[in-house]
């Protein structure tokens, strides 16, 4: 199809209620673009709308719809607003004019019509519309792009960490989609929490999502805990708790390191940094590595808390059998103001069936098959 093809022309509307006007226009356009007729302006509306031509010739002074409702209904058409509209008139009233150019016309031309100057000024206002349609899409080109990369970027960062958390779960052969479950769960307790006038300002969609990706990496640090005592078939004596403690400010270390790298520190990765050092805080301030004791443990963390216990529970060791999950229920709502934030598990009661059913969607193999639940013992 060779550039001068008609079906490569511009396509003009032009749209009067006098047929020698019409047959005029046609005469003078026909051998440049492709022209289309209408004799009232709904006509013209409906036909724009259907395919939109490139320029649109409008009379204003027609029966019925004048040219200005025309224009109006066609610039507020997201199908048709974006298409030039020249006026004919023979009006030449200022404020005709001003209005013309209100209810959004870009150009007039007056009757009777000069041929060299409608070609002049109809070629000008494609040129224009050309340009302005390159812009638009070449912007939403770009946006689509942005859009992609950012999609691409987002499964990047969420199958490293999965990549880095399991790995790290290989050191510890039993704890199975422990990091899918306390994922999960996680993302279920702030959604749950995120109309409590406490939690409102620090549980936002956006929030919730970044608590959801750092959540594996709460344990990344037990890659440095020798394996004498990270694999301990039995519980571990003073000493040994005091290094397997250290894996909190491991896993801080590492994360803080990497946020450094990044040149930020208010990515995913600061919610990833929280939970790691403090997840094992306590309410009332005994846990650990900092003592840290209320609302002044991240509220990350304290989620994570709730999490990681509730599925320690459930979860089959060798030094213990799992729990069920009434049990597990039972145990938290005991830690209640002690080990875990009231308004947590309070939360976590009100959706304990949702962690359930977490619990059943990603349980470990052997877990499903053998688990038994225990008469009592430590998480």
């Amino acid at each position: 199809m060779s550039a001068d093809s008609p079906e490569q022309r511009p396509t003009v509307l032009v749209v009067d209620d006098v047929p020698e006007n019409i047959a005029a226009m046609i005469a003078m356009l026909q051998d440049q673009y492709r022209v289309r007729v209408a004799t009232r302006g709904a006509t013209a509306v409906q036909l724009a709308s259907t395919a939109a031509p490139d320029l649109i010739l409008l009379d204003v002074l027609m029966p019925g719809m004048d040219g200005y409702a025309t224009c109006r209904l066609l610039k507020a058409d997201p199908r048709t607003a974006h298409v030039p509209v020249i006026f004919l008139t023979s009006r030449t009233d200022e404020l005709d004019e001003a209005r013309g150019f209100e209810v959004g016309a870009v150009d007039y031309i007056m009757k009777p019509v000069s041929p060299p100057v409608a070609r002049a000024r109809i070629a000008s206002q494609l040129a224009l519309k050309q340009a302005h349609d390159f812009l638009r899409d070449r912007s939403a080109y770009l946006e689509a792009e942005v859009q992609r990369r950012t999609r691409e970027i987002t499964m990047i960062e969420d199958a490293t960490i999965i990549a880095l958390a399991a790995l790290a779960e290989t050191r510890d052969n039993e704890t199975g989609n422990h990091i899918r479950r306390t994922q999960h769960y996680v993302r279920e307790l702030a959604r749950a929490l995120r109309h409590d006038p406490r939690f409102r300002d620090q549980l936002d969609d956006e929030t919730i999502d970044l608590l959801f990706k750092s959540a594996p990496l709460h344990d990344i640090g037990k890659v440095g805990i020798p394996d004498r005592i990270l694999l301990k078939p039995g519980k571990l004596t003073a000493e040994e708790f005091e290094v397997m403690k250290n894996h909190t400010t491991l896993g801080r270390d590492a994360i803080a390191d990497a946020e450094a790298q990044c040149g930020t520190r208010n990515s995913f990765l600061r919610y990833a940094r929280e939970i790691a050092e403090h997840h094992h805080e306590k309410w009332d301030g005994s846990g650990y590595p900092d003592g840290l004791q209320g609302d002044a443990i991240p509220v990350s963390a304290r989620l994570m808390a709730v999490a990681d216990v509730y599925d320690a529970l459930i979860s089959r060791r060798v030094y213990k059998a799992a729990f069920t999950h009434e049990d597990a229920v039972r145990i938290i709502v005991e830690g209640r103001g002690r080990h875990f934030d009231p308004g947590m598990v309070d939360a976590f009661c009100a959706i304990a069936d949702q962690f359930h059913a977490i619990a059943l969607r990603y349980a470990d193999p052997v877990a499903a098959a053998d688990a038994e639940p225990a008469a009592a013992g430590a998480a």
